[in-house]
């Protein structure tokens, strides 16, 4: 079964704006924290994304996988740093990580392919 995740990141930003709509406080605060987390300070942007990346596999959450992925090569990531990250969330993760970093693998090939 494969993902294609430019839709995937789509549909997320899709029901995002419906949740949005329905909960306004909420999405709202929940964007100020996504905000704040990846804002500057001591870690660049890209280091963020990254680790969110490797959270987003090690919690098995693949729409994470294709929004956080998205942003990491927005910010200037590397296929290397990307394969790394993959690398360490299996570590921490273990089996299951090996299987959502096989989705992160093929998430990085499609949105590498689209520049």
């Amino acid at each position: 079964m494969s993902t294609d995740y430019r839709q995937a990141r789509e549909h997320i930003n899709t029901l995002g704006r419906k949740f949005g709509a329905e909960l306004p406080s909420v999405a709202g605060a929940f964007g100020q924290l996504h905000k704040t987390a990846l804002g500057p300070g001591a870690l660049d942007q890209k280091t963020k994304e990254l680790m969110a990346l490797g959270i987003a596999i090690t919690s098995k959450c693949e729409g994470c996988i294709a929004y956080h992925l998205h942003d990491a090569l927005k910010a200037g990531a590397t296929h290397k740093e990307v394969v790394e990250t993959i690398g360490v969330a299996v570590m921490m993760g273990g089996g299951p990580a090996m299987i959502y970093g096989g989705k992160a693998l093929e998430a990085l090939h499609q949105l590498s392919a689209e520049g």
